[in-house]
């Protein structure tokens, strides 16, 4: 692996212009492309794709789809995941998920971060290329965490095991485990306890 695309791993300043990374996020690109061509019945061909795409998944991980990732290679997903419709993960540093996890519709996982500074984030030719620098934070979403639909996880956030994240939030700081999330900036509202058990339920 490239020194480039240990720094972007590790969070450090990178430029993703080289061959390496542009390798691996074509391909990446390209089995997304060919997931979402395909119908949620083609179960075979969709599973041979996402162990292609994925570092490493469990068992009975599910895409409704569409899907984007921008490496495929740098996610790892647990047992019995699911994922609802346009689900996007950019994953210039690590996204690590546990098991049970669930996610609703247009969930997004945003490792990488931009200078807040112009003079650092434009775009510059050097060596001949048109580049700029970026950073990253890896996300963890522990095990038999529920996120919901339209919720955006930030690069540097761990969910922790147990939580539900309602729809819509913006999560930017990390969340002690069986929180109840909400809003934007989101926010620990209370905990999630007995109470919450509902009555007549078959399990």
């Amino acid at each position: 692996m490239e020194e480039n695309t240990k720094n972007m791993l590790a969070g450090k300043p990178y430029t993703p212009a080289t061959d390496e990374i542009h390798r691996i996020s074509r391909q990446s690109h390209r089995l997304c492309h060919d997931f979402n061509q395909l119908y949620d019945t083609d179960r075979e061909q969709r599973n041979a794709i996402v162990d292609q795409l994925l570092g490493k998944h469990g068992e009975n991980t599910y895409f409704q789809g569409p899907i984007y990732f921008d490496y495929g290679k740098f996610t790892t997903i647990g047992d019995y995941f699911y994922a609802n419709a346009n689900l996007t993960v950019l994953d210039t540093c690590p996204v690590t998920i546990g098991n049970h996890v669930m996610l609703g519709p247009n969930v997004s996982l945003l490792t990488p971060q931009h200078p807040l500074m112009y003079q650092q984030r434009n775009i510059r030719e050097w060596q001949g290329k048109m580049q700029d620098y970026e950073y990253g934070a890896p996300i963890t979403i522990e095990d038999n965490c529920w996120l919901g639909g339209n919720v955006t996880i930030l690069g540097g956030v761990t969910i922790g095991a147990g939580s539900v994240v309602g729809a819509g939030a913006v999560v930017t700081k990390s969340v002690p485990p069986n929180s109840l999330v909400l809003g934007v900036p989101a926010r620990v509202v209370r905990m999630i306890t007995e109470a919450d058990r509902l009555s007549n339920w078959p399990y």
